[in-house]
């Protein structure tokens, strides 16, 4: 009795499912509520989630499809000291073209949708995967 279930066993066919590389998963949208909660723990969120790091299809060597939405951006719990302390600084590419502008220079100039995206960007990986990932934040104030 033993011998033949062994046998059965042994001679009978299993089938296994493997999960290739060619699976794609589908978009996600991942909804950021940023009302009354600081900019860089929104900015945390946010990139942690372009990234795809809360994605179960998560891959290193490749950007997601996965869309980042900063909702009430305009409503961000943002200190004094933060916006008049907070310096932006670039380069022009010309001898003494050092340009710096504080974060309330920005917000009034760029508005603080540029500012969100910015904060963001500096938190993701400087590499080609970079701008695609960038693409797919979306700041509404």
């Amino acid at each position: 009795m033993r011998e033949s279930l062994l046998t059965l066993l042994l001679s009978s066919t299993y089938t296994v499912t493997i999960m290739t590389l060619n699976t794609k998963p589908g978009p996600i949208i991942y909804t950021i509520n940023a009302t009354d909660r600081t900019l860089g723990r929104v900015a945390s969120e946010a990139a942690h989630a372009l990234l795809g790091k809360r994605s179960v299809h998560f891959a290193k060597n490749q950007a997601l499809l996965i869309t980042v939405i900063i909702e009430n951006a305009s409503k961000l719990h943002l200190t004094t000291r933060r916006t008049e302390g907070k310096v932006y600084t670039h380069y022009t590419g010309y001898p003494g073209g050092l340009r710096k502008m504080n974060m309330n220079e920005m917000i009034v100039k760029k508005g603080i949708e540029d500012v969100v995206k910015k904060t963001v960007d500096g938190m993701i990986p400087r590499n080609k995967l970079r701008k695609p990932r960038m693409k797919n934040l979306i700041v509404n104030a």
